[in-house]
């Protein structure tokens, strides 16, 4: 799905996606790995989640006894208040159930739990969960969503990219252990880098890279490049940039990058060939590292580097010190408060495009004494 089409569905706040079952399996095997108790005795809350359709709950609810959870709570908001027309009718499986309401099933959210064995078969999994319609419409913001959020231990989820901030000031502000994914641009906001920066988040381990599958609802206009249906009839679409955002530790994190000199690279580095390597920003002392394995070992200053080098981040390797997209930087390397006036009349001029203003502190380099492209860049050194 090209980005201009997930921003217009973001703008629409039609971007209700559904998670495939083997992408959280990847990424929960590897906190698992990394530590085999870290679900042991918690409470897991699963928000902004639809459980009669979500493979998160199936998930855990399938895992329930082998991972030791001690309560699994899922919450779904209603159709009623979503921006979008989805044609919804309730389950089968809703309007078996004795407390099926057809005046609350659109208008209220439901929670669905699973804390012990209710059809007494020896076994707590997928078929003991119990649900009942909130009292509201399950919006993560209502007083009744933030009480499950204070009780839980862990908040997994897939949130909507629409509201990918206020959903993470959300799980911040009441400290609590997470893994939710979100659009890979949102590294640079001044909300979230912050946090990236003091090592309190940090991406998960098991997307770093291409399109993910994620099922839609059937009213979802289908105009991506690359999108289908499933076997099942279910409508998909294929998104780019996506990644796990967490504060669940793994092993990827402590694997420090295998890194040649800046003379190695400078000869046998192919990708660097015909791009800029290791020129001086205009703005910022540092220097421009056009790919993460380009970053050479032996160099102890400030170095710009894409925003991508997050999957492969060892905080006993680098120090984060800061990026160019929104500002977040000690004054100690900054030239210049913003970009000059002379880089922006040559951005121009040798074609570039976009609303780069003065005093948009986005990396520059003058190249041949004309500026190249303005860069989103993450300012890096070697922990000394």
């Amino acid at each position: 799905m090209p980005n201009t089409n997930l921003t217009a569905a973001m703008r629409a706040r039609n971007d209700e996606f559904f998670t495939q079952y083997g992408d959280i399996e990847k990424e929960m095997n590897a906190y698992l790995e990394y530590n085999p108790d870290v679900f042991r005795d918690k409470t897991i809350l699963l928000p902004c989640d639809d459980p009669e359709w979500s493979n998160f709950t199936k998930y855990f609810a399938q895992n329930f006894e082998e991972f030791g959870i001690k309560k699994l709570i899922s919450t779904s908001y209603a159709d009623a208040s979503k921006n979008y027309q989805s044609n919804y009718q309730p389950t089968l499986f809703e309007r078996r159930q004795p407390h099926f309401d057809k005046k609350k099933t659109t208008v209220k959210g439901k929670i669905f739990t699973l804390d012990k064995d209710t059809n007494l078969d020896g076994k707590i999994d997928v078929d003991d969960l119990q649900w009942i319609y909130l009292e509201g419409d399950g919006d993560f913001r209502s007083a009744e969503i933030i009480s499950l959020r204070d009780e839980a231990d862990i908040i997994i989820t897939n949130p909507p990219f629409s509201l990918f901030r206020p959903f993470l000031a959300w799980i911040v502000e009441a400290n609590k252990t997470f893994s939710i994914i979100g659009n890979m641009n949102a590294i640079t906001y001044k909300e979230v880098f912050p946090l990236i920066k003091e090592n309190k988040i940090w991406l998960g381990p098991t997307i770093t890279s291409g399109d993910r599958k994620f099922h839609v609802p059937e009213t979802f206009p289908l105009y991506a490049a690359s999108y289908g249906h499933d076997p099942d009839g279910r409508p998909f679409i294929m998104v780019k940039g996506v990644r796990w955002f967490t504060n669940i530790d793994h092993g990827r994190r402590h694997q420090p990058l295998p890194l040649m000199t800046m003379e190695e690279n400078l000869r046998f580095n192919k990708k660097l060939k015909d791009v800029e390597s290791y020129d001086e920003f205009d703005n910022y002392d540092a220097i421009e590292v056009p790919y993460t394995d380009a970053i050479p070992s032996d160099y102890p200053k400030l170095m710009g580097v894409p925003i991508s080098f997050l999957d492969k981040y060892s905080p006993e390797q680098f120090e984060i010190m800061g990026t160019g997209d929104n500002g977040l930087v000690d004054d100690e390397f900054k030239k210049t408060p913003g970009l000059t006036k002379a880089f922006i009349a040559d951005y121009y001029k040798a074609g570039g495009k976009g609303s780069y203003n003065e005093g948009n502190p986005t990396p520059g380099i003058y190249k041949n004494n004309v500026a190249s492209m303005a860069y989103k860049r993450i300012f890096i050194r070697h922990k000394k």
